[in-house]
């Protein structure tokens, strides 16, 4: 007698649960081993003994180390939650300053629960064509969003001389994973405090009538 339909489904499900539960110890694995002993220096059989699978299990999940270093990079997007970022630029009340305050949310937690992640891509991209391409969509993705929030800003909002482009640039310029890393490694100060300080920075370098006074240090 075959098996009834339920008990299929059933079996379905722990096949894909358990699938998804592998497919994250590797990436969980290759993160820890990337971070510790570097990109180049990793290889596929590497992980796949970190993790406790076999190396055509690692290839058969991710294809290759360059698949799986893309799959941490989406990853590392999910984890700063942007649709928290969307929900707080939409918001009615949101005026200028804090739209650039909930850019400026996302970006810290981009870089404190990511930021390994983005420096490994980066760093890997030197020899890797296609993560040097994953980290500018990384980029270019930032600066679209920045664009349309800009662009959507009456005449007047932005500092005299700035137009969005320019904008942009100096957002980059001051919000960024190099400028995270030395307050927070080198100058020990918390994320929040980052945070706050992006902010007041921005609301001073954009907007024309924005000197960041409420977001203190």
């Amino acid at each position: 007698m075959s098996a009834e339909p339920g008990s299929r489904r059933y079996d379905s499900l722990r096949r894909a649960t358990q699938a998804q539960e592998t497919r994250a110890e590797i990436a969980r694995a290759a993160r820890r081993l990337f971070v510790s002993q570097g990109w180049a220096a990793t290889t596929v059989r590497d992980v796949a003994r970190e993790a406790g699978v076999s190396v055509p299990t690692v290839y058969a999940a991710y294809g290759n180390k360059t698949g799986l270093t893309r799959a941490l990079a989406d990853a590392a997007d999910l984890s700063a939650d942007a649709p928290q970022m969307l929900a707080e630029l939409e918001a009615p009340e949101t005026g200028p300053e804090r739209q650039l305050a909930a850019m400026a949310g996302y970006d810290r937690r981009l870089f404190e629960r990511a930021g390994d992640v983005i420096a490994l891509i980066r760093e890997a991209g030197r020899t890797e064509p296609e993560l040097a391409e994953a980290y500018r969509d990384g980029r270019r993705r930032g600066d679209e969003t920045r664009v349309w929030v800009f662009s959507r800003w009456p005449p007047g909002v932005l500092r005299s001389g700035l137009d969005v482009r320019a904008a942009v640039d100096v957002y980059a310029a001051i919000c960024n994973i190099d400028v995270y890393a030395t307050l927070t490694a080198e100058r020990g100060w918390p994320p929040d405090r980052v945070e706050r300080w992006w902010g007041e920075a921005l609301a001073r370098e954009l907007l024309e009538r924005g000197d960041g006074a409420a977001l203190s240090v």
